[in-house]
């Protein structure tokens, strides 16, 4: 540990006092050593110190060292340790140990028994490292210690894990084993997975403080059954009525240990120590394997917190622990007042007893966490009994089943003696009760012991924990096994009362949960073992015991720390108590009970709170605060003489004896005046400076002392003393106030179920802040004990846990006292604490002449937050002794501002809370009961008429309170509550003088109120908008004089009461001035809810809607946009019936373009209606697609039904086009069926015809007249049959129908698609309006899904973010265009296209949707090819006509652009460039087609089947010819047959011939460029595809003529047949067809026009090509 260097040269800090005794005369004699001491460890005859920079000195006789002479030693430096860096320093009676910083451990000093750990050494002169080594990890490994214990023969280590480890000789070990010494460090396995926090060690006993299992030791290792006997550590036993589950578990003594652990645990036996268990081992001291039964009247329960009296006889006190050959004889004394037989009756009992428990225990298995071996702690054992508690219900009978005790428990009769139950179990009523009573009269007749005050405490700590109401009148007691008496039957029905239970004094987690490590824990257990002839085991008797077992009666004090005489045990608690037992013949204990078999405190006056403590061999030494900060020591137990002749008279006996044997058995006579009554204060105490800690060992005792410098010491002295002193009176206020204002049985009745849920908070809130101050005291005191410092100040680090705590501890307070609980409490008080309250006023400091009870139990409970000033206080006292520039003075100085500025918020807090009480005394008792809530407070009424409601009756009462939530107007009996969160306060302007008008907007209120003046205006405006502010941020009120102007935008939740479309929804979000504004959530009562934006009140925006359809049980949902409180946009109504429609709203209705689904599912949808609507009805064109039917129409509709022109297509491929009316074909149309028989003429119904009309058959005679009946169910036709074709000369005439004619024409579809678009772009028709209108809309369009892209990135693809920052440079879109200007222009609509957030992608997005829509699935009839390409180009027309409307320079379809004309000087004249010609084919196709392209090419595959059948077949029968051989078949001339052609494999330059067998190889470049082909989309794609091909052809032949070479038409087309036949393109005819359909006119005549031709012309040779 390093001292903090604060005070420079370390002159001032650790400074070393010793004496010896407590007479008057004894002046301390000051050692100087080279820097501060650190650390005091003190044996029988020497002494180690550790010094800063951990340096460690030994003092005294050292008969180990053989240097050393007669005279005992100054401090010499132990330089064996030197570069070790120690941090701590242990001594036993003659030996000594150190721990250095990396957790090594190093013993030195008499080792004759073990307790050095180094085998075959009698004495170690100098420190040697000793090691703890795990094995049973593997690889075995070395574990770290923290610190060392070290006793007259043994030593204790705890290691960085926790775990204790111990070496050396005796019971004390801890460890199971049947021989000693024991040389290597072995782990004391009774204690493995418990948390230890400290270890002490006596003469021949050991002691540990370990931490109570709790939620912290989850992650260690869970252990249900001990290691070494293997029986369950709980046990549960089931009374008539009651649970007792205990955790005394203790190995049954003589555990036979197992092979391997006796190989790892027994010492070699080369020691010549005898083996046999029934000699006496003589060199070391052995722990009886059977320990001795109990005195009569004493039934070990190692429990009660009085002590049992001896029998007459008193047990034997052996100066060993006996080995077992000499515990049988005198060993039960007293037999015949015993009310057992014989000792065998009571071995045989117990055992029976401990069996039953462990049985029992059993069935808890599953409910406790098993702690790692040992007792649970409170927590465990209060959560294991509450969940019994919450299971017990009516019957006692779930009990039994809740813990499958039924199963094992056999209940006998009274009478009855023992038998055998189910599971081995033995039940013996009659013994339990005996024992039962035993106990009882052991209670009776101890000393000061009044059972009736133990009963009470027990019952109170076991209730007062949370959870255990007892049911009925069956009670679940726990019994731990410190209160294993069974309650009187008064207390038990006083007990079943219900009372509030609910609250837990205790906290039992800790202060804060993530704080949980970082504050010392409080919640400790004791355990000890070792001998115990003295008592100073603490468990009520003098037995030894060779385990560790927990001391119950220390187990809810709280225990911080433990310190160890030769025969004697110290425990001081956190609320600064010393409990001591074992020896007292020198008075050692600090009381006059002697010997004290369990912890009983030392005798001091009031007032004196106890920090540090130690003891020695005959004596103790107390720490304590007096009444100022100022440390002040006591002194108990033996003095020393001072007359030589006894120290020479000690010495020659004393070097008579063995080291190891001389502290046994030395007890002196009592002489008169050697020994203190009770512990004496030291006068020269004063003297020594501020003491930081007290050592004591052997006779001799040593004091620690800083110098004040700077006044720093001090400071922390008298900070950590106000933290004790706060930590007793809170811990006072506790036991003597709340516990017994809990337990009064009136308290129920008189509260009232709200103030009684208060009250709980409070004593809640309470509790947590008085562990936490515990918790911070304890912390405090370490930090005096040994480093002394302000870096490692808890209140420093974790500033907020106090300020929380403190804040609502005083909010809980606050909040009980509004709603009357003090007042209620009067009665239950003053029948407890009487007329005179003289405890509550001295508790309370209460300085008043007569307070009322109410007044007394206010300021108590205000109390605790008095010390935040304190704290204030100390910590700046503490500030005053940093340099202001160091970081520690700015810490300090801001934990400083902080406490102050809580404890004046808190003061104000209380104040607002006193004001409030009053005025509910004031306000009418029936309004308060409905508007009195424990939030709230007042702020400013108007009961002095100051504020009234403008227009009010003469006669009407307006009375306007504020509180800190609502501003409440009320009225003779009415009363209206306005919510502060959502009120504006406007001020009217004050045109008529004599009105001071306020106006006060609520979301569905507006009035105006008057103030009687211009002050009282401003005073109400500024509290309201104070309140208001207040209420939004949750903030604590701002002080005086701060304006605070409320945001007129605000976030809060309100529900409407006022009738309307509103009335009962809720809504949560965003307001502005009244009115909700922005995003927020409207909820109605009956389930609907909308989700999105608002604008002045109305949903507005993007939003969701949500509505239950109570008839089908399922929801109607809306996702889209909304205007003034309707659907209007874009958006999605999915239906409850299963249908959805996508598309446009307006004014809450379906109108524009839309998508309409109907079905279960959209993959198995039935039919879709894809097209217009006008007010919610399919009114327009629109493409609907019946799937069921398998039918699709696209024609205009009115009203839902088809009206006008249409066409239907059929699975069967039935095509008809013509009129409809009310939804039926009616009137002219025309019908096609699949092998091209064709009727034309008059239609009435579906499929029917009725009229005139003419029958074509597909050989091309027809039937003229007049037609009935429905088209496949035979027709009734009147009229004529013409055969044309009878002649040669009519062949050519066929009579083809021309279809098209009676469709919808192209320029009049989706018309809506492109008026949405227009009206995006804020046009209301096409092209009306000024373009840069349009190009804000873009950008606003593209600037909202910027920032949806930003709050929402998984909503959109990362390319979308990328389009989008392409999109956001606007192009030049006015002024000349040039060549450069037209390309950026391609390449804006390139990127515009390509998302849907640009209005001309979303057009292009719908468009695609549409086409597919039609074309698609039953779409793909080849009738319909010349409607769907002439849709693709009225597409291209009606966009380009939006481009030209943003690039209003751009030229008109066809129009040239100029080539800029070169500026240069002299410039050669140049033949002028051809111009580029603007086509929207140019430049919207490659944007639009890929797009379209695979329904569009079905339809012309579709179209060319028969024509690509025929050509197929050619091209499979022409390729099977070897190349010269189709050459030569195609007439290609010799000059053009290549000679040899390159291997693909083969190096470049290598040729190979052309053979009459070879395929495939001539050329072959040309014949992959004209395959691609089919992987281009665009006319002119496929037109470069055609010219490269062109290209590869001559650049073949030009190598092959090795000259430039023109062509003629006579000599190309044959080789470019062949090439056309290689390259094997199966659906050509549909690649030609498409090409001369879509083909940019200005192409047609230039040179791509002529080798398209050429393409063209050999697909028509292939076909009609004759093969011979």
């Amino acid at each position: 540990m390093e001292s903090s260097d604060r005070d420079d040269s370390g002159g001032e800090r650790g400074l070393l006092h010793t004496w010896r005794g407590y007479s008057y005369s004894v002046t301390p004699e000051r050692l100087l050593l080279p820097g501060p001491v650190l650390q005091v460890a003190l044996g029988t005859r020497h002494g180690v110190l550790l010094v800063e920079g951990g340096l460690v000195y030994s003092f005294g006789e050292l008969p180990w060292k053989q240097s050393q002479g007669p005279e005992p030693a100054k401090p010499t430096l132990e330089g064996a340790l030197s570069g070790q860096r120690v941090v701590a320093v242990a001594a036993g009676s003659f030996h000594s140990g150190a721990v250095t910083e990396d957790g090594g451990v190093h013993m030195w000093g008499d080792n004759a028994l073990g307790q050095c750990g180094l085998s075959g050494l009698s004495t170690v002169p100098n420190p040697t490292p000793v090691a703890l080594v795990d094995a049973e990890a593997t690889p075995p490994r070395t574990v770290p210690a923290l610190e060392l214990a070290c006793g007259g023969q043994h030593t204790l280590a705890l290691s960085a894990q926790r775990e204790v480890w111990a070496w050396g000789s005796g019971c004390q070990l801890g460890l199971n084993v049947s021989a000693f010494p024991v040389w290597k460090p072995q782990k004391v396995e009774h204690l493995a997975g418990r948390y230890v926090l400290q270890l002490a060690c006596g003469a021949s006993h050991s002691l540990a403080l370990v931490r109570c299992l709790g939620p912290q030791d989850v992650h260690r290792p869970l252990v249900d059954k001990c290691r070494q006997c293997n029986q369950l550590l709980y046990t549960m036993t089931d009374k008539e009525d009651h649970v007792i589950i205990s955790d005394g578990h203790y190995c049954p003594p003589g555990v036979a240990l197992t092979e391997d652990e006796c190989r790892l645990r027994a010492p070699p036996a080369t020691q010549g120590l005898k083996m046999s268990p029934s000699e006496p081992l003589l060199s070391s001291r052995t722990c009886a394997s059977n320990s001795p039964p109990p005195p009569d009247g004493v039934v070990p329960t190692q429990d009660s917190e009085e002590e049992e009296p001896a029998a007459p006889d008193g047990p034997p006190t052996a100066s060993d622990c006996s080995p077992p050959s000499q515990s049988g004889g005198g060993a039960v004394l007293g037999v015949k007042s015993s009310l057992y037989p014989d000792e065998q009756a009571v071995k045989e009992y117990l055992k029976k007893l401990s069996q039953a428990e462990q049985m029992a225990k059993a069935a808890a298995g599953g409910t406790l966490p098993p702690a790692g071996g040992l007792t649970p702690t409170s927590s465990t054992l209060n959560s294991l009994v509450a969940s019994c508690a919450s299971a017990v219900g009516e019957r006692v009978a779930s009990t039994y089943e809740a813990l499958s005790l039924k199963k094992m428990m056999n209940y006998l009769p009274r009478s009855g003696g023992a038998a055998a139950a189910p599971g081995g179990v033995f039940g013996d009523a009659t013994a339990e009760r005996v024992r039962l009573e035993d106990s009882v009269q052991a209670k009776k007749s101890s000393s000061t012991g009044d059972i009736r005050e133990e009963e009470a405490e027990g019952l109170r700590r076991r209730l007062s924990l949370p959870g255990l109401l007892s049911q009925g009148r069956y009670a679940v007691h726990l019994l731990s096994t410190s209160y294993t008496l069974l309650l009187s039957p008064r207390l038990l029905r006083k007990a079943c009362r219900p009372r509030m239970r609910a609250v837990a004094l205790t906290p039992l987690g800790g202060a804060v949960p993530e704080a949980q490590e970082l504050f010392p824990t409080l919640q400790t257990e004791v355990w000890s073992w070792g001998g115990g002839e003295h008592g100073q085991l603490g468990h009520g008797d003098a037995v030894d015991r060779a385990q560790p077992l927990c001391v119950k009666s220390l187990n809810s004090k709280e225990v911080v720390r433990l310190a160890a005489g030769a025969h004697h045990s110290l425990a001081l608690t956190a609320q600064s108590q010393v409990f001591t037992w074992g020896s007292n013949s020198f008075g050692q204990l600090g009381h006059m009970e002697s010997p004290s078999t369990v912890p009983r405190p030392a005798k001091l006056s009031e007032g004196i709170r106890v920090w540090d403590m130690s003891a020695g061999e005959r004596h103790t030494l107390l720490l304590a605060d007096g009444d100022c900060f100022r440390p002040i020591i006591y002194y108990s137990g033996q003095q020393v003489k001072e007359e030589e002749k006894e120290e020479k008279k000690e010495e020659a006996q004393g070097s008579a004896k063995e080291p190891s044997q001389r502290e046994e058995g030395e007890e002196e006579e009592e002489r008169p005046g050697s020994c203190t009554q009770q512990p004496v204060l030291l006068p020269f105490c004063m003297d020594l400076g501020y003491v930081s800690n007290v050592s004591a060992g052997g006779r001799r005792c040593v004091a620690l002392s800083d110098m004040n410098v700077m006044g720093f010491i001090a400071s922390l002295h008298e900070l950590a003393s106000a933290e004790r002193r706060f930590y007793c009176k809170l811990c006072n206020i506790k036991t003597q106030i709340v516990r017994p204002l809990l337990e009064t049985e009136s308290l129920g009745p008189t509260l009232g179920p709200v103030a009684t849920g208060l009250l709980h908070t409070l004593v809640s809130r309470f509790s947590l802040l008085c562990h936490l101050t515990g918790q911070h005291a304890a912390s405090l005191t370490a930090n005096l004990r040994r480093v002394r410092d302000v870096s490692s100040l808890l209140v420093l680090d974790h500033c907020g846990i106090f300020l929380d705590s403190f804040n609502e501890y005083c909010g809980a307070v606050g909040n009980f006292q509004v709603m009357g609980g003090f007042q209620a409490l009067t009665k239950p008080s003053l029948d407890f604490f009487g007329k005179s309250p003289e405890l509550l006023k001295r508790l309370s400091e209460c300085s008043e002449e007569n307070p009322t009870m109410a007044d007394l139990l206010v300021v108590l409970f205000y109390l605790p937050t008095r010390h935040l000033h304190e704290y204030a206080r100390l910590l700046l006292k503490l500030v005053s002794c940093f340099e202001v520039s160091s970081a520690d003075y700015q810490r300090l100085q801001d934990s400083c501002s902080k406490f102050e500025a809580l404890d004046l918020q808190l003061k104000r807090k209380r104040k607002d809370a006193d004001n409030t009480v009053n005025f509910w005394k004031s306000f009418p008792g029936k309004m308060t009961d409905s508007l009195r809530t424990p939030g709230r407070r007042l702020i400013c009424e108007s009961s002095n008429k100051s504020l009234t409601l403008q227009n009010a009756g003469r006669f009407s009462v307006n009375w306007f309170i504020v509180f800190n939530d609502a501003l409440v107007h009320a009225q003779f009996s009415t009363h209206h509550v306005f919510p502060l969160a959502t009120l504006w306060v406007e001020p009217m302007p004050e045109e008529n003088p004599g009105l001071h008008g306020l106006k006060m907007i609520t979301p569905e209120e507006t009035f105006t109120v008057l103030a009687s003046s211009h002050t009282e205006k401003t005073k109400w405006l500024r509290s309201i908008n104070q309140a208001v502010e207040r209420a939004l941020s949750g903030l604590p009120p701002v002080g005086p004089g701060q304006r605070a102007e409320p945001p007129a935008s605000r976030t809060a939740s309100y529900t409407f009461y006022k009738d309307g479309r509103l009335k009962e929804a809720t809504y949560d979000g965003s307001w502005l001035n009244g009115k909700p504004d922005g995003r927020g959530v409207l909820t109605w009562p009956d389930g609907r809810v909308y989700t999105g934006g608002f604008r002045s009140g109305l949903e507005d925006g993007f939003g969701e809607f949500v509505a239950p359809n109570k008839t089908l049980n399922k929801t109607d949902q809306y996702l889209g946009h909304w205007r003034d409180g309707r659907m209007h946009g874009l958006g999605t109504y999915s239906y409850a019936s299963g249908e959805v429609y996508d598309g446009s709203f307006q004014d809450g209705m379906r109108h524009g373009h839309g998508m309409l689904r109907s079905g279960k599912l959209n993959s198995s949808s039935p039919s879709v209606f894809i097209g217009r609507w006008l007010q919610d009805k399919k009114s327009g064109y629109g493409v609907f697609d019946d799937i069921t039917k398998g039918e699709k129409y696209m024609g205009m509709w009115q009203d839902h039904m088809r009206q006008g022109n249409g066409v239907v297509v059929t699975q069967f491929g039935l095509y008809y086009e013509g009129a409809f009316k009310d939804n039926k074909m009616t009137g002219t149309g025309i019908l096609l069926s699949e092998d091209d028989t064709t009727y034309e003429g008059e239609f009435s119904d579906d499929w029917t015809l009725n009229g005139k009309g003419t029958l074509t058959m597909a050989n091309g005679d027809y039937l003229e007249g007049s037609f009935g009946g429905e088209w496949g169910s035979g027709l009734k036709v009147t009229g004529s049959y013409f055969k044309p074709h009878l002649f040669d000369s009519d062949k050519e005439k066929s009579r083809a129908v021309k279809l098209g004619r009676l469709c919808v024409r192209a320029e009049d579809k989706w018309q809506a698609v492109f008026e949405e678009c227009w009206s995006q772009l804020g046009c209301e028709e096409a092209g009306h309006k000024d373009n840069t209108k349009a190009w804000e809309n873009i950008a606003a369009a593209l600037n909202t899904s910027r920032q949806l892209l930003q709050d929402s990135p998984e909503t959109l693809p990362r390319s979308h973010s990328r389009t989008l920052e392409g999109l956001e440079v606007v192009p030049h879109h006015e002024g000349p265009i040039t060549m450069e200007r037209y390309h950026a222009i391609r390449l804006y609509l390139l990127k515009a296209c390509d998302t849907a957030l640009h209005p001309l992608g979303r057009l292009l997005e719908t468009l695609v949707a549409v086409y597919r829509m039609t074309y698609v699935g039953v779409g793909a009839n080849r009738r319909l090819l010349p409607q769907a390409v002439s849709e693709v180009t009225s597409y291209l027309n009606r966009i380009f006509h939006i481009v030209r409307f943003l690039f209003p320079d751009l030229p008109e379809e066809g129009g040239p652009i100029p080539e800029p004309t070169p500026a240069l000087q002299g410039a050669p004249p140049q033949s002028p460039k051809p111009g580029r010609v603007v086509s929207s084919s140019a430049l919207l196709l490659p944007v639009l087609l890929p797009r379209l392209y695979p329904p569009l090419f079905t339809l012309y595959a579709l179209d060319k089947e028969r024509e690509d059948d025929v050509y197929w077949d050619c091209v499979l029968r022409l390729n099977k010819q070897p190349d010269l051989a189709l050459l030569a078949f195609l007439g290609v001339q010799r000059k053009f047959w290549p000679v040899s052609f390159a291997v693909a494999m083969a190096a470049p330059e290598e040729m190979q011939q052309v053979l009459s067998s070879t395929k495939d190889a001539c050329f072959a470049s040309a014949v992959e460029t004209l395959q691609q082909i089919s992987t281009t989309f665009t006319p002119s794609e496929k037109l470069q595809v055609i010219q490269l091909t062109f290209e590869e052809i001559t650049l073949a032949v030009q190598a092959l003529l090795k000259q430039d070479f023109l062509w003629s038409m006579d000599d190309l087309f044959p080789v470019f047949l062949y090439v056309v036949l290689r390259a094997r393109i199966r659906n050509l005819g549909s690649e030609v067809s498409l090409i001369e359909d879509l083909m940019d006119p200005c192409v047609q005549h230039g040179e791509h026009g002529i080798m398209f031709t050429t393409l063209k012309a050999c697909y028509y040779q292939i076909q009609h090509e004759k093969i011979t």
